[in-house]
């Protein structure tokens, strides 16, 4: 890869093991965005962006090493940026930081590479209560970008949909199930948001125990109802959690156990390469076939983890498989689809 270079050690004295991989930073976060773009033929007219911080635990004295509450543990805290199944960006942070923490200049980095080749496409940002803060979202509303992120409930929230509770409640003890209503109403913070801005209050009881959600959003009441909002598009944001689980579980992106924050970031986008190109294979290679939906961690226990025999002449590498293969047709399919692909 040319973003990667070996090179030798700094000195006879060190160990002839141990060598530095010298990288390009912002090639490497570029190339995330520009293969995210070759995915494409077209540009789409809308693409939703989703934001979300994660644990990384940390078992060593790790440069960055900060003891998390909410984790309960030692940890990293890295800001994944997702766009469906494609990765868009994982960032290395410390943990003694808001989860929103750099959300802006990521985001903004991402955006003007997306516009400079799709400069017509509208772009919605999602993400939880952690990220539904006044310099994001003033970001967003300076540039042309939707936002819609989870709010965190408070007594002035909560009393604006008091009415919504009590007929969901009413409804839940008519029906004996649980019981939904929705508020859309404009709000405001009383001193850290700039201006009021839109929110959806979800009034549900279940159980017999109230349990409220909120999110804020630029998006227009003519445009989409608050109920259609908050169940068909911030609650599909869920499905950016798997991805991230594949990353870590399948790929092994938690493995950051280097002495510094650089080399470990540099470990983070390995695995997150990893899961680039097992993506590219799903989509290119394995289309229409029974691993087309599969996860990373399915991938790689059945189509990559094989026994085979493999033969290195001067003109070619030759891999022969046993005949007792039970996924030998969608290997040898993914092969020829990514080889037209290639020429």
């Amino acid at each position: 890869m040319r973003y990667l270079k070996k090179e030798a050690p700094l000195s006879q004295a060190e160990p002839t093991r141990y060598h530095r991989v010298n990288h390009d930073s912002a090639g490497i976060e570029a190339l995330f965005v520009d293969l995210f773009l070759d995915a494409h033929r077209r540009a789409p007219e809308q693409i939703i962006l989703d934001l979300d911080a994660t644990d990384d635990p940390l078992h060593g004295h790790q440069e960055g090493r900060f003891f998390h509450g909410y984790y309960d543990c030692f940890c990293y805290l890295p800001l994944y940026v997702f766009c469906g199944r494609h990765l868009l960006a994982a960032k290395l942070r410390r943990s003694n930081i808001d989860a929103c923490a750099g959300a802006v200049e990521e985001i903004a980095r991402i955006v003007a590479h997306i516009r400079k080749r799709w400069p017509r496409v509208r772009i919605l940002l999602r993400a939880d209560s952690g990220f539904a803060r006044e310099a994001l979202m003033a970001w967003c509303e300076a540039n042309r970008v939707d936002y819609l992120f989870g709010l965190a409930r408070n007594e002035r929230l909560e009393e604006a949909i008091k009415a919504e509770l009590l007929m969901a409640a009413v409804e839940s003890v008519r029906t004996g199930k649980s019981a939904r209503c929705f508020r859309d109403f404009m709000w405001s913070t009383l001193d850290s948001w700039s201006r009021n801005r839109r929110v959806i209050g979800k009034a549900e009881v279940t159980g017999g125990e109230a349990n409220p959600r909120f999110v804020v959003t630029s998006l227009k009441p003519a445009e989409v109802g608050g109920q259609y909002l908050y169940e068909r598009i911030y609650c599909a944001r869920g499905e950016m959690e798997n991805r991230i689980k594949e990353c870590q579980l399948d790929l092994f992106a938690d493995r950051t156990s280097t002495a510094t924050m650089r080399a470990n970031q540099l470990r983070l986008w390995f695995a997150s390469m990893a899961y680039v190109l097992l993506c590219a294979l799903r989509r290119i290679g394995l289309a229409h076939t029974q691993f087309a939906q599969a996860t990373c961690g399915t991938i790689r226990l059945k189509l990559l983890k094989l026994g085979a025999l493999v033969r290195i002449s001067v003109r070619r590498i030759k891999v022969a498989m046993a005949s007792a293969c039970p996924f030998q047709h969608e290997f040898s399919l993914a092969h020829a689809r990514l080889r037209n692909t290639a020429a």
